[in-house]
């Protein structure tokens, strides 16, 4: 795989094709079935819905605060932006042109893991905490969308756990620091105001699905091997993230008291 690499920060010469609109590895009828696979969200009054809303007082009390501002970062899903998401994790820079392979792996698991949550937010369509209390969130651009799109199970936070998954794979001499970094990626919408806890709780199940799945398929292995390799040479370069990432570890240390 070393041999296999160019100048550091330089294109690779096996670099995947990549189409004009990224797609997921899996077929649509492979993805997941979250109707299946979670419970109906918590009812009103019901002892999850206190918790659900509890939590949601305590993610209000970050707003102004250095974990809102780290959660706003978190919320851009958006390629190239969301390929640097683990990199501090990750100990390595992701991007195009030198981990091709790495990216082509975080973009298409993405689409697979945001589609294995769809089926649930489409049949339940769950009204997201900001509907409901009246606040801002951390991407005010963006809530005429979310209004139309259901809250349970958490998109992000099933990609945000697919990825840690995936790179616990690619690099398991960081797998502390990706899991980890996976569980706080979920808790940035608690934060954004955007979804509750028991969103991201179930979010995080279907991305271990999505997962699960994309090992039976084959685009997907090869990607991953190739992701190895890619990482190993950033590695050998001594490549670091643009990212402050010590910065981004401090901000990360702040929680909501009660989330799970």
């Amino acid at each position: 795989m070393l041999g296999a690499c160019s100048v550091p920060g330089t294109p690779r010469d096996d670099a995947p094709s990549r189409p004009a609109k990224a797609v997921g590895y899996l077929d649509k009828a492979d993805a997941p079935d979250s109707l299946r696979l979670v419970p109906p969200p918590p009812a009103a009054g019901s002892p999850g819905m206190a918790l659900d809303e509890a939590v949601s007082r305590q993610a209000l009390a970050l707003r102004d605060t250095p974990r809102f501002t780290q959660a706003t970062e978190d919320a851009d899903l958006s390629f190239p932006s969301g390929a640097r998401q683990f990199a501090c994790a990750l100990g390595v820079p992701v991007d195009a042109q030198r981990t091709p392979h790495l990216y082509a792996l975080l973009e298409r698991s993405r689409i697979d893991a945001s589609a294995a949550t769809k089926a649930a937010k489409n049949h339940y369509q769950r009204a997201r905490p900001f509907m409901v209390n009246g606040e801002p969130t951390c991407t005010p651009e963006d809530e005429d969308g979310l209004r139309d799109n259901g809250s349970y199970p958490s998109g992000h936070s099933a990609i945000g756990w697919a990825w840690a998954l995936i790179l616990t794979e690619v690099a398991p001499d960081r797998a502390d620091d990706l899991l980890d970094r996976g569980r706080n990626y979920a808790e940035s919408r608690l934060v954004c105001n955007v979804h509750w806890q028991s969103d991201i709780l179930e979010g995080r199940h279907m991305g271990a699905a999505a997962v699960a799945r994309l090992h039976d398929n084959a685009a997907f292995r090869a990607d991953l091997d190739a992701a190895r390799g890619e990482v190993a040479a950033a590695r050998a370069a001594g490549l670091k993230p643009a990212e402050d990432c010590a910065a981004q570890a401090q901000r990360l240390q702040v929680r909501p008291e009660s989330a799970l």
